[in-house]
């Protein structure tokens, strides 16, 4: 497959996880303390019955992809302190796999109801986070030199 193509598998499965992560992160928790426990509670459930119908085929076709791109880097990645690129592309791949447990965590503990509202606020401030970090070191590592 292309790199190209395999740019825009990437983009557009970044896009779908980001949009949805940023909107329960943005949208969501802004509407919390407005809404009653109960609901709330209603809502989560329903989102993470919704998350888990399509989002694995984003997870894959993002990761897969992903991987796909960092195989053309393997020479860089074989050395990662040596290169600013390859420290910053280290850097998103470590991020990345961390979302990556995030993810297969939720899931584990929605699968056995576990997943209580602290976890499901906590988790997705995580995610939002390393998304922000992976975001600008998407564009970071072709323009930061040292």
């Amino acid at each position: 497959m292309s790199h190209s193509v395999l740019i825009l598998i990437h983009l557009f499965a970044a896009f779908i996880f980001v949009g949805t992560v940023f909107f329960e992160v943005l949208m969501l928790e802004g509407i919390r303390k407005h809404v009653p426990v109960d609901a709330m509670r209603q809502v989560e459930v329903a989102i993470g019955r919704r998350a888990r119908k399509f989002m694995p085929f984003v997870i894959l076709a993002l990761y897969g992809a992903g991987i796909a791109m960092a195989w053309n880097y393997r020479s860089v990645l074989a050395h990662p302190f040596a290169s600013s690129f390859g420290t910053l592309l280290t850097i998103k791949i470590v991020l990345a796999i961390s979302v990556l447990i995030h993810f297969i965590s939720a899931i584990t503990l929605s699968s056995k109801g576990l997943l209580k509202s602290r976890h499901f606020r906590r988790i997705h401030y995580s995610v939002f986070a390393h998304m922000i970090g992976i975001i600008f070191l998407a564009k970071a590592m072709f323009f930061l030199r040292w």
